[in-house]
């Protein structure tokens, strides 16, 4: 049967791209479609300021002229120059069941790289570490969260026969507690309210740039030394701090002081996806209609913790434990009285052994992992 893998250069392309993944989830209850008009800018190198510092190719696999799978390839200039390797990533893979497919989509992908000197490939990532990340292994019996990908069980079964092997395992860790905490990490946030040293309070929309300033200023510190970490850059945050302030009041997001300083955060976001079910993606011609009328009348009753961070020096001691502890606490004492059941907090690297045992604690498990694959070209 005839395939073609076609580089996509023009907005019929750049449709039929984002078009490819609606037949192949047309009998998942949980997908999502994102919107057309916010991928369309997701995939706009004039909109999305990714493309200040990278390069990215999009590819669609046709089948007698109907799109049947995608795959983009990218350079992040960025990343290299911080980690001085030669490694490029893919992303946004999706695929109708059929390994010649598949494997012609990586191949594209891969002859991209090799020819931009990549001698390693790894993924998918849609397009940087600060955006979706990792395929969905394990957990798909539930509607993914806001900026979080969903996949078909089939596809590492796809990545595996092309030669791909694991790299990194992601988990994306979700809990229904609305109780009270439970009372060993009661006691560490009451004692370190009562300290004086500590200081919890909501972003300041009022400030919204010196806020955000803080909030991603603790999160270059905390997470520096993390797998794969590349710091925003101003573009970038000045991009999401209008994205947050669309989506959130200041009391999504929390600061922690010690001492006078700014020390932690956590950001929150509504779950949105619960507002796009059952737009197909379109906003027209009634689609805006159901939209606004989800927003304004339905609380989330589900929200995503994409961000949290306790600064590098206070990691692994009594007063950083308090702070994640307390900056998690300030964010529940706000969202359950306000009808939120659930929160999936995403995501966290495997390794991280303190944050899986605070977030154990807590009442999550591990509902969704996320595998970064790798192969050598």
């Amino acid at each position: 049967m005839s395939l073609d893998i076609s580089e996509v250069h023009d907005r019929a392309g750049t449709m039929d791209f984002l078009k490819v993944p609606f037949p192949l989830y047309a009998d998942d209850p949980h997908w999502v479609a994102p919107l057309f008009l916010e991928r369309l800018d997701h995939l706009n190198v004039k909109k999305n300021p990714y493309f200040q510092h990278a390069q990215a190719q999009l590819f669609v696999a046709y089948r007698h002229g109907v799109p049947v799978g995608r795959i983009s390839a990218q350079v992040d200039q960025l990343r290299l120059a911080r980690y001085g390797d030669l490694k490029g990533q893919f992303g946004f893979f999706e695929c109708e069941d059929n390994q010649d497919t598949a494997d012609a989509l990586f191949v594209a992908a891969a002859q991209w790289l090799k020819a931009r000197k990549c001698r390693d490939m790894f993924g998918p990532f849609s397009f940087s570490i600060n955006d979706e990340v990792g395929l969905l292994v394990k957990g798909f019996e539930r509607m993914p969260s806001a900026m979080m990908g969903h996949a078909r069980p089939r596809y590492a079964g796809h990545f595996e026969r092309a030669g791909f092997a694991k790299v990194k395992d992601v988990f994306a860790y979700y809990t229904d507690h609305t109780g009270a905490l439970p009372k060993l990490l009661d006691r560490v946030y009451k004692r370190a309210l009562a300290s004086g040293d500590i200081r919890f309070r909501a972003l300041d929309k009022k400030h919204l740039k010196r806020d955000m300033d803080i909030v991603m200023d603790i999160f270059n510190d905390a997470w520096s030394s993390n797998w794969e970490f590349v710091p925003f850059t101003e573009a970038e945050l000045a991009k999401l701090a209008t994205d947050i302030k669309m989506l959130v009041t200041g009391n999504f997001v929390v600061i922690a002081e010690y001492k006078g300083k700014p020390a932690a955060m956590a950001v929150t976001l509504p779950n949105i996806n619960e507002w796009f079910q059952g737009l197909n993606g379109r906003l027209l011609p009634f689609g805006w209609a159901r939209l606004l009328s989800n927003v304004i009348r339905k609380r989330p009753r589900e929200i995503r913790m994409p961000l949290m961070g306790v600064r590098k020096h206070l990691q692994d001691t009594l007063v950083g434990s308090a702070l994640s502890i307390g900056v998690i606490e300030e964010i529940r004492r706000y969202h359950i009285p306000r009808g939120v059941v659930a929160c999936e907090m995403s995501w966290i690297l495997e390794e991280n052994e303190r944050m899986h045992h605070i977030l154990q604690e807590l009442g999550a498990h591990v509902d969704k992992v996320y595998r970064i694959y790798g192969k050598t070209l």
